[in-house]
């Protein structure tokens, strides 16, 4: 099989069908020899925040001399971007040959879904490259994600919202608890806590499991300090001053706290010298969140912001970024959610920092249609807004009508963003 073909086959898995449970991921990963049981590995879930947690240790723990495998979802532009080591993705070759041998396991039985197989590959993967330690980020919720197969060194959950309310529930309460099902008896967890009714859910399953809890803003904190730097105060230990941030927004402070305190329970296996902690913290990249990128347009060149934000905390988080920095004299807005994506609320605050807003989708399978999306907006904010049934043509309308002062934000899926990178950037991410 070559990587088209590998491509198609995976693409055949109905992208965007959710199934929980273990049972399927089970049983394949005792056929292919259990490779996570030699894994040593930090698991991540939690509803905003788990890709920049994961980017921030893999970036630490990369520039301490350590072979780091990172397993995040979903992707901007290709799938290989799920999979890494290190900086590097994983290969064309390698990818197309895990397909082959997965796609074999399975081949007489109900195929998994696209998730299980993703998963089963990356521990695969990681197994066969001999890695030091993985950061592997849940799907959706924790209990029944096709991750949760594992025993990992230390479980980080990040910060708790409203997020696949149909599958997770419908109170922070709820959603806490199946976030919760990641914790494992006597593993360390890592909690950022900022949501008050979801702390006593985590608690409660610590309790339960004795499983040590830590959390943000009470066993260890960090601050902004400006111009991109933080303090930190470790659970234990001199507090550090000035640290890098290299991800954009006040929130990525939590985010870059939560990845030390979790490398701090694991010092004893993989110590981490203060140098190295300083490089990894400059070298955090993670494309797609408050990423500023230019369009070279017919004599301007303008900018772009990009974010993924698709929940309500998220879009919260960005107009809190867009009301603190980006100056500009005017803000275009282009916008396209997921069809079974709530976030009304959320939407109708950050258009009230826009002077244009224009609704498009990436992709039609489950986006929902920019009309849509305008007919649900209450008819005096309407004024303002348009739609583009392509991201092209969105992109245009925005580029012809902008000037350099102005300032394009682009939100509401990640795979909007994809897009939108790929077309600013005339190439895809790996």
């Amino acid at each position: 099989m070559n990587y088209p073909e590998a491509e198609t086959y995976l693409d055949q898995l109905q992208f965007f069908k959710i199934k929980l449970g273990l049972d399927t991921t089970r049983k394949l990963l005792a056929e292919l020899g259990d490779p996570h049981e030699q894994l040593n590995i930090i698991h991540l879930a939690g509803t905003n925040g788990k890709g920049s947690v994961g980017a921030t240790a893999l970036a630490i723990l990369t520039a301490a001399g350590y072979r780091t495998g990172f397993y995040s979802s979903p992707h901007l532009s290709s799938v290989r971007e799920r999979f890494r080591i290190g900086a590097s993705y994983i290969s064309k070759d390698d990818f197309s040959q895990l397909v082959s041998r997965l796609q074999t396991l399975v081949a007489d039985r109900q195929a998994p879904t696209y998730f299980e197989f993703t998963t089963l590959l990356a521990l695969c993967w990681f197994q066969q490259e001999k890695v030091d330690v993985v950061i592997l980020e849940t799907g959706m919720g924790g209990r029944l994600d096709a991750t949760n197969v594992v025993t990992p060194l230390v479980a980080v959950i990040t910060d708790i919202s409203r997020d696949h309310e149909q599958y997770l529930g419908t109170s922070l309460a709820a959603i806490a608890g199946e976030k919760a099902g990641i914790i494992k008896p006597g593993v360390p967890v890592i909690f950022s806590g900022r949501a008050q009714e979801t702390v006593p859910v985590i608690a409660q399953r610590c309790r339960e499991l004795q499983s040590p809890l830590f959390l943000y803003d009470h066993h260890f904190f960090g601050s902004p300090r400006g111009n991109q730097t933080f303090d930190y105060a470790p659970i234990t230990g001199m507090r550090r001053n000035a640290l890098p941030l290299a991800l954009a927004g006040e929130h990525q402070v939590v985010n870059a706290s939560l990845a030390l305190a979790a490398l701090e329970l694991i010092a004893d296996r993989f110590p981490v010298p203060p140098p190295a902690l300083v490089d990894g913290l400059q070298q955090v990249n993670w494309p797609g969140r408050l990423e500023l990128l230019a369009l070279q347009a017919p004599g301007k060149t303008l900018r772009v912001l990009l974010d993924g934000a698709h929940n309500e905390a998220g879009v919260m988080a960005l107009r809190q970024a867009l009301i603190q920095g980006y100056p500009r004299r005017r803000l275009f807005l282009i916008w396209g959610n997921m069809v079974d994506k709530q976030i009304r609320n959320g939407l109708l605050e950050l258009m009230k920092l826009a002077d244009t807003v224009i609704f498009t989708r990436a992709e039609s399978l489950r986006s929902a249609a920019p009309a849509a999306i305008q007919a649900q907006i209450p008819e005096q904010a309407r004024a303002e807004t348009h739609c583009a049934e392509t991201v092209e043509q969105a992109l245009d309308m925005a580029a012809t009508r902008a000037h350099p002062d102005d300032l394009i934000c682009v939100a509401g899926s990640l795979y909007l963003v994809g897009r939108m990178r790929q077309l600013l950037r005339g190439d895809l991410a790996v």
